[in-house]
């Protein structure tokens, strides 16, 4: 594996225009307040799992379409409230896991709350979400291209509103703060935290490692390595589609949401990541409205900063939404 892209110093320059659509705000208002029809709230049913040190609760909240979308809620056992929190989302393929797959967050003093991630959780982390969708047409394998001929039916619109409403559900536990909520997330999961950050203006931090679903377009166009190669396959097949697909994309890249973001934000990149090329973690990061710090890890890819960079995320979460 060799160095992808630009050097250091010119990818620390580089910010591309942005391709958004003239209702990208109107869209995005629209979808949430129709998710918002029904009442956020999180229920939650205790979980024994031998675990000593934090409490685990089974949770599920309606998102998109009111629909249920389950998660864990892990808590430091014996902590007084109202705890800040942590929000994460999964990278691609995965779901929530199991419990004890998330000890970290509550360790450090943070209620924590994990998404399952709609119709995946069968590539590496078990989930138990279903994506309960209309119709959308023909697809790749795989999440990328599901409904992407349309904005409306595309599978991220389902999947960014799961992840705003998460954050809406966590603020109504009576054991969390609504004003110190973190969201996070690694590859696709840091994609969430962004686009979720570029739609509530009120979040305490994002923590974006090796984000995925920035800067798509180009994207598809440097890297020949899954998730970003279903859309380039699907293209090579629907030859005629191609501009109606990267027309849906940009209501779903992540430069448009880090462009909107204020919240204080972390960052990490690989230089020789090949599934989100450094290129495109920039482009985001070089948008990204809100005060901001990115970590490089210059021979890693897309494991990024692995247990190295946990250090780093626990006081970047101290220093914005601090667990005393």
């Amino acid at each position: 594996m060799a160095f992808l892209s630009m050097d250091l110093s010119d990818l620390r320059k580089y910010r591309p225009e942005r391709t958004e659509p003239d209702d990208f705000a109107a869209f995005w208002a629209d979808t949430l307040a129709e998710a918002r029809a029904v009442p956020a709230r999180l229920d939650a049913l205790p979980v024994h799992t031998g675990l000593t040190t934090v409490t685990v609760e089974d949770v599920s909240f309606p998102g998109f379409a009111g629909q249920a979308i389950r998660g864990w809620l892990v808590r430091p056992r014996g902590a007084e409230g109202p705890l800040p929190a942590i929000v994460t989302y999964v990278g691609y393929g995965g779901g929530r896991g199991l419990p004890h797959d998330h000890l970290l967050w509550a360790s450090a003093g943070y209620a924590h709350l994990v998404m399952d991630t709609r119709g995946q959780g069968g590539g590496w982390s078990v989930g138990d979400t279903s994506d309960e969708a209309p119709g959308s047409g023909p697809a790749h394998p795989g999440s990328m291209t599901r409904g992407v001929l349309d904005p409306a039916s595309y599978y991220y619109r389902r999947l960014y509103t799961d992840a705003v409403r998460a954050v809406d559900a966590v603020r109504t536990h009576p054991g969390i703060d609504p004003a110190r909520v973190v969201v996070a997330g690694g590859s696709q999961g840091g994609g969430l935290a962004l686009a979720v950050a570029g739609l509530l203006p009120d979040l305490a931090g994002v923590i974006a490692d090796v984000p995925f679903l920035q800067h798509i377009r180009r994207a598809t166009e440097i890297t020949d390595d899954f998730p970003y190669k279903e859309i380039a396959d699907f293209c090579k097949v629907h030859r005629d589609k191609v501009e109606t697909v990267f027309g849906t994309l940009s209501y779903f890249d992540g430069l448009n949401f880090a462009a909107r973001a204020t919240a204080p934000a972390l960052y990490s990149v690989a230089l020789m990541d090949e599934v989100c090329p450094p290129e495109t973690v920039f482009a985001s990061y070089n948008h990204y409205l809100g005060p901001k710090e990115i970590s490089v890890y210059t021979y890693n890819g897309h494991e990024g900063g692995g247990g190295h960079h946990i250090p780093a995320t626990l006081a970047f979460a101290a220093s914005v939404a601090s667990a005393a």
